[in-house]
């Protein structure tokens, strides 16, 4: 565990090195121990891969007493078995053509197929790892090594909202329309993020998510069950 300070107001502590599923469940365990544990003591607990951000006031509790607990907390939780995700989210994708214009190019710097790329990438149960970027941006971890592909040397100035998404070892998607530079292998007719509701998230971190490949006739009735707010996210376990 290493800690280091992040302004007047924030402590990170980093429980471990890149995109490890069973460091990021650490991650989250110890963002729900600070958040139920600490109460009033932090104004905010924000998960990343492999690190937690706490912030507080330091002018209600010093940096030294928040590292001293975040310390004991983080002790507290080594002896603990990472929990499963408690629910597995099925994201329906129409991979490439006009959804999935960087398709072909991912399976071309991969020596794949279009065909492979798409069963490769939909193979996995991913783990949200947390949200960040634009309001419910999903970072998922368990991309296939073979997809890893690099960013776009020019990023675009718009994409669709609902765009899968490969930059690098990491998989997402954009819930909004937005500026990106990753490669976009497909598109889901799910909102991701809708302010509308109650709950404008689809996703939270811990959970999983699988892509399950669909048409484009199967995607337009998803879009219009969706905008009809008919459509019920299908869920495993």
């Amino acid at each position: 565990m290493r800690i280091r300070a992040q302004g007047e107001g924030g402590v990170v502590i980093e429980l471990g090195d890149g995109i490890d599923p069973a460091v990021n469940a650490r991650v989250h365990q110890l963002a729900r121990a600070v958040t139920s544990r600490l109460g009033d003591e932090v104004l905010e607990a924000v998960p990343s891969y492999r690190s937690l951000l706490v912030i507080h006031d330091p002018l209600r509790i010093s940096r030294e007493r928040v590292v001293e607990r975040l310390l004991a907390l983080a002790e507290e939780l080594v002896h603990r078995p990472a929990p499963a995700p408690q629910r597995v989210v099925r994201i329906p994708t129409c991979y490439g053509g006009a959804h999935g214009p960087d398709l072909d190019e991912v399976a071309r710097l991969s020596g794949l197929t279009a065909e492979e790329v798409v069963r490769c990438h939909a193979a996995p149960a991913y783990l949200v790892h947390f949200l960040g970027f634009t309001p419910g941006f999903p970072y998922l971890g368990g991309l296939d090594p073979r997809l890893a592909t690099p960013r776009l040397d020019s990023p675009r100035a718009r994409i669709p909202g609902g765009s899968v998404a490969i930059g690098g070892v990491q998989t997402g998607i954009y819930p909004v329309e937005s500026p990106g530079g990753w490669r976009i292998v497909g598109r889901t007719p799910l909102r991701l993020f809708d302010p509308r509701v109650a709950h404008p998230f689809l996703l939270a971190p811990g959970d999983g998510l699988r892509f399950v490949p669909v048409d484009e006739a199967t995607f337009d009735a998803i879009a219009a069950e969706v905008e009809a707010a008919r459509y019920a996210t299908e869920v495993e376990g």
